[in-house]
């Protein structure tokens, strides 16, 4: 089984062994004039017996060969095994990512575990947590969209609640549901709708506020979940179920103001309802709470309405009644007393509905008002709070036109041009700025009733017209697009469910040079199209058909010559019986985006290679827990940088029974923040390695003019103004005396259950010297450490660090309580502390810096 370049050798070194025996025949043939025959072949060997020993030549020269070959054979066998392992590492990554790419989130990574595929799988993990958040709030977003939809059709309770309720059923795929309205006269719920498996049904309950889950519900005004159903639930006054118990139900009060106007009852055969419909369903309780309330008082008004014209026309037949019956009346003053309290019932009748038909004005989608012919306003009713937020107590007696900003001039045309024309009603719309700063549209009509005695006046109807307004946007939109998709330079085109072409736009004749007119009403086999990409669209019609969900894949299509790569979305279009129409597919050319992608991935593997590599210097050449506790045993150091590689570094030497140990943080962090790291690790070594011992302070200075004259910034036209902030510690353990010297940056004494607070200078390490200004130098502070002191010092990324929910920074404050709150715990629990406190304020929020934290107790 040798390969071809070891039989090689084995020829190569059976023709050399040959040469030798050859070479000496022939010399000793041609000196000694030996005849070439076998005779005198075997008198020339038995006169030199040296001949025998190079005829051997051929064999060893074989076995040599034999054995380097059999070497060379065995080291190509593991080059080749080497070779082919990592094609199949290279192989599984491109299949991983490629999966990923297609929006595939579950797929796993079957290689051994390194720093590319622990990458490649917190990539996926990211991108899939992203994922499923953007479909909850998409999901949230539609079904909010389809309740709103249909709480605009209907203006009776009856029919609102079945089809809200069944709407919503159908949109979160639970079994059954229930629709209490809420009579606050009684103070019962009563149900008006119910629906289960698909289909109406018909149940008459009122149920007492308090009584059962649903009385709970409407008593406390918050929802109830339950997954844990009790065996007698068929007692408990639901609504639903009969002699079965669901898997879970959810009960949510409808609220509008405050106040309670129903509830909505939904159930599941499964043991659970998830949280994303449980926060949907909740978060649709105002919205339904304010449409019930809106169409209760509608009903109110009609009704109210129609009371007051009978107790009108009532009024008038008994004027008439007492007109013609006078003489009576006077006759009889008994009966006149008697007529006389029944009219002032009915004005107290009439009174009450007055005061009805106010509270209907306040709460109206209108806003009425009267103005007089010089712009006073008369009359407005108390709705303009609501729609124009202002009251209308400080509108009434003043000016129109006063406080209008930029409508005023709109107005005023409305104004004069209805003022000299009686009866004749204008309309204007324009864009309003509610005080709070809220924009509305609003539509204004007017009619002059002037000369209506019962009026004087002109009449100013103003409503709230902004989602009409937002719907006509939709409508030109809409229009738009159409615009842009026979201008866009994708591919567009519906082929409704039996596979035929009802629109198609003109590039799709530039990639398959086929004629819209061609296509059009034509079915995929009555076209020539493009090799693939019939079967195509016809293996996606048919999985969309059993699937109803949008697709996006890659597909590639030969056109003049070269290879195009094409992203086909695919989107399922539905009537409005939800029933699969057609399918918009939308192809846009990404091959120069393809080829991009490589270039950048081949230059992002180049780059974070590169960076892999400094972290591993970095990493090399820094201290780390276990070496802090070499030289302190109860010592820790948090360290989190925000990049691979940290412009934040801790710092130690030890020089006989001193240490020195820092917290260094350098300008910027990543790659250009690494890059200061270096100049200052080994300044710093440089400054205390010799035979004079410095001071904290001396080395802050040394390491201030270091950096300076390293960066060039002492010299004429510097620019450069990056530097470093430093907490930097000399301890002797002999003395037991610590030394603190820092640049912005302080110490934290812990002792006696108190801190003390030694303040670094107010001055960076390094930057452009003040020209008119002379430097001090360092501050140094001397501390007689004592049994049980603690201390603390760090970088600014810690206390800057902004928090999830508070959006602000964490702040040294905060590290002082901590370190307060847990003053007697080792400093192994310190660090679990610290680092706990810090993922629990930051949250979901970047981390914004590099983190360094040291702390050592003594």
């Amino acid at each position: 089984n040798l390969s071809v370049e070891a039989q090689w050798y084995l020829f190569i070194g059976f023709l050399l062994g040959v040469l030798f025996p050859f070479i000496s025949w022939t010399l000793d043939i041609i000196h000694r004039n030996i005849p070439l025959s076998f005779k005198g072949i075997l008198m020339m060997h038995q006169t030199n017996p040296l001949h025998f020993i190079i005829d051997l030549a051929p064999l060893i020269l074989l076995l040599v060969a034999f054995i380097l070959a059999k070497k060379i054979n065995k080291e190509q066998k593991i080059f080749k095994e080497d070779i082919q392992r990592r094609k199949e590492y290279v192989h599984k990554i491109l299949a991983f990512t490629d999966e990923i790419s297609k929006g595939n989130y579950e797929v796993q990574l079957n290689v051994e575990k390194d720093q590319l595929s622990s990458k490649l799988i917190v990539m996926r993990n990211s991108l899939k947590t992203s994922y499923i958040k953007e479909s909850k709030r998409n999901w949230n977003i539609k079904g909010r969209e389809i309740i709103s939809s249909t709480l605009t059709k209907y203006n009776v309770l009856d029919e609102l609640s079945y089809y809200v309720l069944s709407d919503i059923i159908k949109y979160t795929k639970l079994i059954q549901g229930a629709f209490y309205l809420y009579d606050e006269e009684k103070g019962t719920l009563k149900n008006i709708a119910s629906y289960a498996y698909g289909r109406k049904k018909y149940l008459k309950q009122e149920i007492p506020i308090g009584i059962g889950l649903i009385g709970q519900v409407a008593f406390e005004k918050q929802y109830i979940y339950r997954k844990e159903i009790p065996e007698e639930y068929t007692t408990i006054t639901s609504g639903i179920l009969d002699d079965k118990k669901p898997g879970a139900i959810l009960l949510v009060p409808l609220i509008s103001d405050g106040k309670l106007r129903g509830v909505i009852e939904l159930a599941s055969v499964e043991n659970e309802i998830s949280r994303n419909i449980i926060e949907f369903v909740n978060g649709l309780g105002e919205l339904i709470g304010q449409t019930i309330f809106n169409i209760t008082i509608n009903e109110k008004t009609v009704k109210l309405l129609k009371e007051s014209r009978a107790m009108t026309a009532e009024l008038q037949e008994n004027e008439e009644e007492l007109r013609q019956n006078a003489e009576e009346m006077q006759a009889t003053q008994e009966e006149l007393e008697k007529s006389n309290i029944d009219l002032e019932t009915k004005i107290k009748e009439v009174e009450n509905a007055q005061t009805k038909l106010n509270a209907l004005l306040e709460n109206a989608s209108e806003v009425i008002s009267i103005i007089d012919k010089d712009g006073i306003i008369q009359y407005e009713s108390p709705a303009s709070y609501n729609i124009l937020g202002v009251d209308f107590k400080e509108r009434v007696g003043h000016n129109l036109f006063d406080k209008l900003g930029k409508n005023k001039e709109i107005i005023e045309k409305l104004f004069n041009k209805v003022k000299h024309v009686s009866s004749k009603i204008e309309k204007v719309e324009f864009e309003y700025k509610k005080p709070n700063g809220d924009l509305i549209w609003l539509e204004l009509t007017a009619i002059n009733l002037i000369k209506n005695p019962a009026i004087a006046g002109i009449i100013f109807n103003t409503r709230d017209i902004t989602q009409r307004k937002v719907a006509e946007e939709e409508q030109r939109k809409r229009g738009q697009m159409q615009s842009l998709s026979e201008n866009s330079s994708d591919i567009i085109i519906r082929i409704d469910i039996n596979a035929k072409f009802f629109y198609v736009n003109p590039t799709f004749t530039k990639y398959t040079g086929v004629l819209v007119d061609e296509a059009l009403n034509k079915s995929i086999d009555e076209i020539q199209l493009p090799e693939g990409m019939a079967s195509f669209f016809i293996k996606t019609l048919e999985e969309i058909k059993k699937n109803p969900q949008k697709k996006i894949v890659e597909f590639a299509i030969h056109i003049g010559g070269e290879n195009r790569i094409m992203e086909i979305a695919s989107i399922p279009e539905f009537d409005n019986n939800k029933k699969i129409e057609s399918i918009l597919f939308v192809a846009h050319d990404i091959t120069e985006q393809k080829q991009i992608e490589l270039e950048i991935k081949d230059k992002n593997k180049k780059i974070n290679d590169s960076i892999n590599y400094a972290k591993r210097i970095q990493n090399a050449i820094l201290p780390d827990n276990n070496i802090l506790k070499k030289y302190f045993d109860d010592s820790f150091m948090f360290y989190k940088p925000k990049d691979v590689v940290s412009g934040d570094f801790p710092w130690l030497f030890e020089k006989e029974d001193v240490v020195y140990i820092a917290a260094v943080d350098c300008t910027g962090h990543g790659v250009p923040g690494a890059l200061l790291s270096f100049i200052g690790y080994f300044l710093l070594q440089n400054i205390v390695d010799h035979e004079r011992e410095l001071s904290a302070s001396q080395v802050c200075d040394a390491l201030h003019y270091g950096v300076r004259k390293t960066l060039r910034q002492d010299q004429e036209g510097a620019n450069a103004r990056d530097g470093m902030d430093i907490a930097l510690c000399k301890y002797n353990k002999k003395t037991k005396v610590l030394e603190f010297s820092g640049a912005h940056r302080p110490l934290y004494l812990l002792r006696n259950k108190e801190i003390e607070i030694f303040k670094g200078d107010r001055k960076a390490i390094g930057g452009i010297p003040h020209k008119k200004k002379s430097e001090k130098d360092f501050t140094n502070y001397i501390i007689d450490i004592k049994k049980g002191d603690k201390i603390f010092f760090f970088s600014d990324g810690f206390p800057d660090q902004v928090g999830e929910e508070t959006k602000k920074k964490y702040q040294a404050k905060k590290m002082r309580e901590l370190i307060l709150q847990h003053q007697n715990l080792k400093m192994i629990e310190y660090e679990e502390q610290f680092s706990k406190d810090f993922y629990t304020f930051k949250g979901e929020h970047k981390q914004i810096d590099d983190v360094l934290l040291m702390g050592i107790a003594f």
